[in-house]
């Protein structure tokens, strides 16, 4: 599968610790935009409730205010996220230029136990989706 992993980068105008705020908000990105209808807290496991279903989150690394490593199931609400069902996701603040660049790495759809076809399906749906809600993202810290 040549689409494996999605990487994003965007300048927000607004500080590291403003920006950080907001990334370290369980499970910020799950669902639609603006994120999670309710989220239930289990130490470093978290479960988005959304329209879609639920989707457990798990906390991987954390390093405030610069780096967050989570796991989750995308494609499969109601899943534990587990080797072959889920996809890292890690975020990296930097201050620049007065505001905060905000990278974001999803990885790891060719190691999903699906279909190829599926594999590609969940990758594109994981593009729309961190398009928008890094937007909901910025508008939300540059307020």
């Amino acid at each position: 599968m040549d689409n494996d992993r999605i990487e994003r980068e965007i300048i927000i105008d607004a500080s590291l610790q403003t920006v950080w705020a907001l990334v370290s908000q369980p499970a910020w990105w799950v669902g639609d935009k603006p994120g999670p209808d309710s989220v239930e807290i289990d130490g470093t496991r978290i479960v988005a409730k959304t329209r879609f279903g639920e989707f457990p989150v798990l906390i991987e690394q954390m390093d405030a205010p610069n780096y967050l490593a989570c796991r989750w199931a995308s494609s499969f609400p109601g899943a534990e996220p587990q080797e072959e069902n889920s996809t890292p996701v890690e975020f990296t603040l930097t201050e620049k230029d007065g505001g905060t660049l905000l990278r974001v790495v999803e990885s790891g759809f060719s190691s999903i136990a699906v279909p190829e076809k599926e594999q590609h399906k969940f990758f594109k749906e994981n593009v729309k989706g961190w398009e928008q809600q890094l937007e909901v993202l910025r508008k939300r810290a540059e307020e």
